[in-house]
């Protein structure tokens, strides 16, 4: 059965991709897990000092750093644990029955892989005191490799209520669209669908069909063409018209394809105010 999965980490985002996960759960009438995943490089490791001791202590030392590790793998997963137990009990008082704890040694990326078949939506965290130039390498190589939505969320939760679609005319986009037709994830919300592009028949002939394809699923949905830089022009439509939740296609063959890969898509990430959900 496809579910929602929560990625949890001791940091202070947590809470809210508790309560984006939980309010998708419901929306989607779908399980949810949350998974806490366990790499060494989330804990100090003691550096390998064989090298240096002398031949009298060294066989005591090693053992002493051996003991180290082992004490310190513990109270990692004693403290996943806790997070986890948390967040089980967040997304309860949430409204969601029975959510699932789940806790993993290894790669986040390549324990996602292991479990992309069960994926519905992958709600991840952004963390925007760790940013800089970049999103962090896990999250951006997760947004590379994985093949399912992927809700990135904001440090603070805020119920959707106005929704944006980045549309450009391209499959990819167009795919967008029927999957947020398709989907009960958005159904009530108000529905905007920006283009920005030159002004032409072409492109509103893009912009009525991505209309009334949502309009055939309920959506009253409202189309816009405008000029300019993809960017500024995205941020500043979302500004005017109070936009919750942002809607993408992660890739594609197109300006909107130039606008994420590569260091663009780290700006739209690090720099948006709310939520990105990226399609595949």
């Amino acid at each position: 059965m496809s579910k929602i999965i929560a990625c949890i980490d001791g940091t202070n985002i947590a809470p809210a991709v508790c309560d984006y996960a939980a309010w998708a759960s419901l929306r989607l009438d779908a399980p949810l897990t949350f998974l806490h995943v366990l790499d060494k490089s989330e804990y100090p490791v003691q550096p390998d000092l064989s090298g240096n001791i002398g031949l009298g202590s060294r066989e005591a030392l090693l053992e002493e750093l051996a003991a180290l590790d082992e004490k310190r793998g513990k109270l990692a997963l004693e403290q996943g644990r806790l997070m986890l137990e948390a967040a089980q009990e967040r997304a309860v008082l949430d409204g969601v029955t029975d959510p699932v704890a789940l806790q993993r040694h290894g790669g986040l990326v390549e324990t996602l892989l292991e479990m992309e078949d069960q994926i519905r939506l992958l709600v991840m965290g952004k963390h925007d005191e760790n940013l800089g130039e970049h999103v962090g390498s896990r999250l951006e190589n997760v947004v590379r490799t994985m093949h399912r939505p992927i809700l990135v969320t904001t440090p603070a939760f805020s119920t959707p209520r106005r929704i944006m679609i980045a549309f450009d005319g391209s499959a990819t986009t167009r795919k967008g669209v029927e999957m947020i037709a398709a989907s009960p994830l958005f159904r009530g919300l108000a529905c905007h669908v920006l283009m920005v592009g030159a002004d032409n028949d072409e492109h509103r002939k893009q912009l009525d069909w991505s209309r009334v394809t949502l309009a055939a699923a309920g959506f009253e949905a409202v189309t816009a063409l405008r000029a300019g830089d993809v960017e500024r022009t995205l941020c500043e439509y979302r500004r005017e018209h109070d936009i919750d939740l942002l809607v993408m296609g992660a890739y594609g063959h197109s300006v909107i394809r130039r606008f994420l890969v590569g260091s663009t898509t780290t700006t739209v990430i690090r720099d948006a105010t709310v939520p990105v959900l990226l399609l595949r």
